[in-house]
């Protein structure tokens, strides 16, 4: 009786243990799924990943499409020296991109190349105010600069009004100004690049580092440009307004260690933050070309890395001759 006893307590005891097994595991496949759920990453459809605006290149390895010792974070960078051309440093150089305010220096150019009076004096209109990144400007509507004054605040503090008015008081408005603008890149070949407005608010405005680089070399001929563009700041009297004082977008300008000859910035969220200048470095004249910086300080770190890096190189030359 007591073997009989025993044996039905052991049946009982394995079928409970059976049955919490199974009750457990059951229970533990929703568990480990939920887990597995929670840590997935979401996934999305290829219209939900497409961005409705133009899309930053990627880096490139440096094998393929650098030249030159040096990490900048820039996505594309060009160092040339400007007597001989020779290529001192080369990353993304044909990378077709949104160029921001860079344009102004086209704009510049077409400017003086028109032959239109410095001296005269154009009003800024409603036509001139940001309808396309609805920018702020200290510039107000019926503001009355002469065309000196508007190339001065266009080139040394970017401003958009002054470089919008520039263009549109072009003999026969600023339709004829933009073919003027892209005329002009193809005389002095800039195959790759394409204008669309004055100021560079459309990103439309397109171009690459080697592209730029001839940009540079050739507004480096114009005595206008290279005064203004390296102006630390500028005071404005305007015929309506009190005095206001501008300075210069690039803070290298006022920097005693650089010796700049020509110098413009630019920024949309398009474009990124660019720099492109024309220096002085280590008695070497240099153009150098900055695009696409994620960060505000991006293009200055680059021009400062490539000032010492070249300095570095010049002092290891010295101690080896």
């Amino acid at each position: 009786m007591r073997r009989i006893t025993i044996m039905l307590v052991c049946l009982l005891l394995s079928s409970t243990s059976f049955a919490l097994s199974v009750d457990d595991a059951a229970g533990a496949a929703p568990l480990k799924q939920t887990y597995k759920q929670r840590n997935q990453r979401p996934s999305y459809s290829s219209q939900e990943r497409v961005r409705p605006v133009y899309r930053r290149p990627k880096h490139a390895t440096p094998q393929s499409q650098q030249v030159g010792n040096l990490r900048l974070a820039s996505a594309s960078a060009l160092v040339i020296d400007q007597s001989d051309g020779a290529l001192l440093y080369a990353k993304n150089i044909g990378t077709r991109q949104p160029i921001a305010s860079i344009t102004k220096l086209m704009t510049a150019m077409v400017v003086l190349d028109g032959k239109q009076p410095l001296d005269e004096k154009v009003s800024v209109t409603e036509d001139d105010v940001d309808h396309i990144k609805f920018s702020t400007s200290r510039l107000t509507v019926g503001s009355v600069l002469t065309r000196f004054e508007l190339l001065q605040l266009a080139l040394m503090s970017s401003e958009n009004r002054a470089a919008s008015a520039l263009g549109r008081s072009y003999p026969g408005g600023i339709e004829i100004f933009i073919e003027a603008m892209n005329a002009k890149a193809k005389s002095i070949g800039m195959d790759d690049s394409t204008f669309a407005d004055a100021s560079g608010l459309d990103q439309r405005n397109m171009s690459t580092a080697s592209d730029l680089a001839r940009m540079v070399g050739t507004a480096y001929g114009y005595d206008v440009i290279r005064q203004v563009s390296t102006t630390a700041s500028y005071i404005v009297e305007t015929d309506n307004y009190r005095p206001t004082q501008y300075r210069n977008s690039n803070a290298l300008i006022s920097n005693k260690d650089w010796d700049i000859g020509l110098s413009k910035t630019g920024f949309i969220r398009e474009a990124g933050h660019c720099l492109v200048m024309q220096a002085q470095i280590s008695t070497r004249n240099l153009i150098i070309i900055l695009l696409d910086g994620r960060g505000k300080m991006t293009r200055v770190g680059d021009a400062n890395r490539i000032k010492k890096w070249l300095e570095l190189n010049q002092a290891k030359s010295k101690q080896l001759s």
